[in-house]
């Protein structure tokens, strides 16, 4: 029997299959998630929006060969068997609209990312904001009862979370990081979704994936993370796996509407100083004979530990059998090309060569912190506007010093200091009055009056800068958004903490 025959018994016996649109199949997340969707093709037929890139052609020959598909070159729409492909483009409606024909769910985990995203700022609010928006409009248009969406977020939206501010929530404040519009894009696409007509949504923040191949990612944003900042980590697999079991939840779970924060648990914590020690140690390299502790930021990134993460897990359940940081380095040391293999046995047996070694390796990222976008360069072109964010001032950056120099705590499990949200969190049923008690808080008011309760309905805001915006008390509330102007470039933070408290707890104001 054919392998279509086989899948119409099968839908014969157990009902159509659901159709699954997955974005950014090529990705981290993406790739991982679409491995267990193409194990699952008996139960789902799977939609894929990809770019016709040599690359994304390549990695998914196999599958369009399995699935009977004959390859075609450029863009277009391909399909077979339960796979179906569109060639084409985020940014184009016609794409989206076909990509989005006739599907049950949406898993968005497209996105330009960093640091890509950083050296394309324009085009990573193209891809991330209105390429999501095309997506929703596209929902919206056809099925928005039924269409059920995952949006992919990202941890860069609540900005820079040092010590004491270093366990966060969904509710705190979304103020992102001075220049990070990738954070930005993806504040944006956000809102479009969890504000929209979709009656089943959901964002999920994602934190930083780790991947094997790390060692291929040298650019200079290594640089722009404090050494002292918290890390609580996924790897791609649990990453994946956890997105796909959304596909288990049924429409009248609780879990929809909902703002979650990813992580692969605490045994994914870690401090950047400690990975970066631990990655190096790998090599048989001391991170301190590498590199120079004055190239790393002091400030202004993000990354923090979450004190609601097993909130997400309570439903996905990705942290039963899930990978440790103590998994992943040792995935990494596993993966390690050859030629790094070999060279870590040398240097661990030989100190003179490992002497060769680490002095080259500081050469090679004195290099890298040198190009543009790095730190040594904002201080040799005179970037005032870097060297503030990243280190408070060029006499802030000077004073750094060497790693026999006292370090901020590292320690894991130091007291933090929970942020107030501003309003009775624990109250089933709010009221007007306590919408105008977090808007005061923000340093702001409610300009709506007569609210009805219902928290999806948008209602008009004036903020502490006087910026009127339209927002729904769930965004505001759930999800920590106030004002889209005020975290948006010139980024003046400190006039906005002023009076808003709500955001000050991070700037101080």
């Amino acid at each position: 029997m054919s392998g279509a025959g086989r899948n119409e018994k099968m839908e014969s016996a157990a009902g159509p299959r659901q159709v699954v649109l997955l974005t950014g199949a090529s990705g981290s997340m993406g790739s991982e998630a679409f491995r267990l969707l193409w194990e699952k093709r008996t139960h789902y037929k799977i939609v894929l929006l990809l770019r016709p890139s040599r690359a994304n052609k390549k990695q998914f020959a196999t599958y369009e060969r399995q699935s009977g598909i004959v390859p075609i070159r450029g863009a277009g729409t391909v399909e077979s068997d339960g796979l179906k492909i569109v060639w084409g483009d985020v940014l184009e409606r016609a794409d989206v609209e076909e990509a989005c024909r006739g599907i049950d769910w949406c898993l968005h985990t497209l996105a330009l990312i960093s640091p890509e995203a950083d050296r394309r700022p324009e085009m990573a609010n193209l891809v991330n904001a209105r390429g999501t928006r095309y997506i929703v409009e596209a929902i919206e248009a056809r099925d928005p009862e039924h269409t059920r969406m995952v949006y992919i977020g990202s941890v860069a939206e609540y900005g820079d979370r040092l010590p004491p501010v270093h366990v966060g929530r969904t509710g705190d404040p979304i103020v992102p990081s001075v220049f990070d519009t990738y954070a930005l894009s993806k504040i944006e696409g956000e809102l479009c979704v969890m504000q929209s007509g979709i009656k089943h949504r959901v964002s999920l923040r994602q934190t930083f994936i780790m991947i094997p191949g790390l060692f291929s990612l040298m650019d200079p944003i290594m640089f722009h993370q404090p050494l002292h900042s918290m890390m609580e980590n996924v790897t791609a697999r649990d990453a994946g796996r956890l997105l796909v079991r959304c596909l288990d939840l049924p429409a009248d779970s609780d879990f929809w509407g909902g703002y979650y924060n990813i992580s692969g648990g605490p045994g994914c914590r870690t401090t950047y100083l400690e990975f970066l020690r631990r990655i190096y140690l790998m090599l048989g390299i001391d991170y301190r004979k590498a590199m120079d502790r004055q190239w790393f930021a002091l400030k202004n990134f993000h990354m923090q530990y979450f004190e609601d993460a097993s909130v997400l897990n309570d439903y996905l359940g990705h942290w039963r059998g899930g990978q440790t940081m103590e998994d992943f380095y040792e995935e990494v040391r596993q993966q390690l090309p050859l030629t790094l293999k070999v060279t870590a046995w040398l240097n661990k047996k030989l100190p003179p060569f490992r002497w060769m070694v680490q002095r080259a390796t500081h050469s090679q990222l004195k290099k890298l912190a040198r190009r543009e976008h790095g730190p040594l360069w904002w201080i040799r072109e005179g970037d005032t506007g870097k060297i503030n964010a990243f280190f408070g001032s060029v006499e802030a950056f000077r004073a750094i010093p060497g790693w026999e120099g006292p370090m901020p705590s590292l320690d894991v499990d130091q007291s933090y200091r929970r942020l107030d949200h501003g309003y009775p969190e624990s109250k089933k049923e709010l009221t007007e009055d306590d919408l105008q008690q977090a808007a005061r808080f923000r340093g702001g008011s409610l300009v709506s009056a007569g609210w009805n309760g219902e928290m999806n309905l948008s209602l008009d805001w004036v903020c502490s800068l006087g910026h009127p915006f339209s927002m729904t008390p769930h965004a505001v509330l759930k999800g920590g958004h106030w004002c889209p102007r005020c975290i948006a470039p010139p980024w003046e933070y400190g006039a906005m903490v002023k009076k808003n408290r709500f955001a000050a707890q991070l700037w101080g104001g």
